[in-house]
C-alpha cells in the first residue's frame, strides 16, 4: 500500500437510508457486494466518509462497521460463488 489505509465497509441499515450511505461510500471506495465495499482511502478521505455517514444514519437503529487494514501483505480474501464486483488491490 502506497499511502492511507485499506477499509472494508460493512453496514445493516434500515431500507429507508440504505441509497444515501451506499451512494456517500461509493464515492470513496469499490462496492463489492450487498452492504459491502472496500478499498484504499486515506485518513482524511476517511474522517470525512464517516463523518458524511453519520449525518444520514440512525444510530439507534442502522449499523455501519469498519474493518481496517493496514497491511495487505497479511491478509488473503476467498470467494465462493458469484463476484458481484471486484477489487484487483485485494488478494
Amino acid at each position: 500500500m502506497v499511502s492511507g489505509i485499506y477499509i472494508i465497509l460493512v453496514y445493516d441499515i434500515s431500507e429507508k437510508r440504505v441509497s444515501k450511505v451506499l451512494k456517500i461510500a461509493r464515492k470513496y471506495i469499490t462496492w463489492i457486494q450487498n452492504s459491502v465495499l472496500e478499498g484504499e482511502i486515506s485518513q482524511a478521505s476517511f474522517y470525512k466518509l464517516k463523518e458524511e455517514i453519520k449525518k444520514v444514519i440512525n444510530e439507534d437503529e442502522d449499523s455501519v462497521l469498519f474493518y481496517i487494514i493496514r497491511d495487505l501483505k497479511y491478509t488473503n480474501k476467498e470467494n465462493l460463488g458469484v463476484i458481484k464486483n471486484s477489487d484487483e488491490r485485494f488478494f
